[in-house]
Formats: C-alpha cells, sequence, structure tokens
C-alpha cells in the first residue's frame, strides 16, 4: 500500500480529468519511486505502463550508435510521457532513455487498460492529443535550434528553459552536462558561458549557475 495520496495528486497537477478517470486511475496506477540519477525508461526495453509524472523530473535522451546521449525535452510534474502511450498502443520498444534527475514519483498505468481509457473517458482522449503535440512542438524547436542557430543562442535558449521550468534563479548543472545535453564540448559552453556572464546575462558560481535576466 503506497503512502501517496492518488486523487490529491490528480486532482492538483490533471485538473482536466473528468471524476470517473480520476477514480479509474486511482483504482488501477501503480506508484514506482525513482531515486535520482536512476535510469527509469531504457532504448530497447518493451513498454508495459504509460507514465505519469506526479513529483520531481525526468531527463529524455536519444542515445546514438557510439554510446553519444542527445537531450531531448524534460517530463514536469503533470506531464506524461506521448513516447510510452505511443510504444503502449502499438507494443513497441522505447526509442528513447529517458533517467530522473530528481528523486522522482511515477503513476504508472498498465498498457492493457489505454484502449478503455481512450474510449471511455474523453478527458483521457483529449490529454493523449494535447500531450502528443507538446511533445512534437518541443522536438521542433529543439531541430530548429541544431538547424538554424549558433551555439550560443541555443545555450541561451537552453538555459533561459531551464530557469522557466524550474522557476529558481539558481540552475543547479555542471558545464560538462551542459555541454552533453547540447552535443558539444565543456571546453565550448564554459567559454560561452564567460561570454554571457559578461554580458550580464549570467553569474557563474561553484555549484550553480545564476540566471540574471
Amino acid at each position: 500500500m503506497s503512502d501517496i495520496n492518488i486523487g490529491h495528486y490528480l486532482n492538483q497537477l490533471f485538473p482536466q480529468f473528468e471524476p470517473a478517470l480520476n477514480t479509474f486511475i486511482a483504482e488501477n496506477a501503480l506508484v514506482a519511486k525513482v531515486p535520482a540519477g536512476e535510469v527509469i525508461l531504457r532504448t530497447g526495453q518493451y513498454i508495459k505502463s504509460t507514465m505519469m509524472i506526479i513529483e520531481g523530473r525526468v531527463k529524455l535522451y536519444r542515445e546514438g550508435e557510439d554510446g553519444g546521449e542527445f537531450f531531448m525535452y524534460y517530463l514536469e510534474p503533470g506531464d506524461a510521457c506521448a513516447l510510452t502511450m505511443i510504444c503502449a498502443a502499438k507494443q513497441e520498444t522505447s526509442e528513447v532513455m529517458g533517467k530522473a534527475i530528481e528523486d522522482t514519483t511515477v503513476l504508472a498505468v498498465p498498457i492493457g487498460l489505454m484502449d478503455t481509457m481512450m474510449t471511455t473517458y474523453k478527458t483521457w482522449y483529449y490529454f493523449v492529443l494535447e500531450t502528443y503535440r507538446s511533445r512534437y512542438e518541443e522536438l521542433l524547436v529543439v531541430i530548429d535550434h541544431i538547424a538554424f542557430k549558433d551555439m550560443d543562442e541555443r545555450l541561451f535558449y537552453y538555459l533561459q528553459n531551464q530557469y522557466n521550468n524550474l522557476e529558481v534563479r539558481e540552475i543547479k548543472i555542471t558545464h560538462s552536462e551542459i555541454a552533453a545535453d547540447l552535443n558539444s564540448s565543456r571546453e565550448v559552453i564554459s567559454r560561452l558561458l564567460k561570454k554571457m556572464e559578461q554580458r550580464g546575462d549570467i553569474a557563474l558560481h561553484r555549484n550553480f549557475i545564476e540566471w540574471k535576466k
């Protein structure tokens, strides 16, 4: 028996859901607590559940054949993983990796219930469509930045996005982590961060970056 009040989180984070859907999810979803740093979704694994984030933060990556990682987007409380919905519906394996970057709590809805939820609860149907749309738009932004923006512009957007999502001015992230997310080198990122500091956009500290804009 979990000490998580599923109904409370559903009402708070998914207010668009109809009461009957909340009851259905509360009765059927499993609660999983994932420590920071643990991989929650692996490339190549079969998906057994759709993940809904109720606490913490998950980072999704695309893995290359050389072992490299390419950052796609974050999942925050109130988000569901569109890719697990897609893979669940088609009974396919995951093509991305998801890692908890904070202690994270997930509601796992068994894939066997997806057809019932899509046909029975309109609010779930619209939620799935909106999740697909928002993730598609996020990926378009990523593609646009890679194709059309210089690294300094991509870095500024990346940090601005961190600040907007976390709603904190102290962004706890290393230069190496940023470089990995932006598919660059630590040296290039450190040089561009220094330029941003000189412009007054940020302040560099030992363990965090302070957003000044």
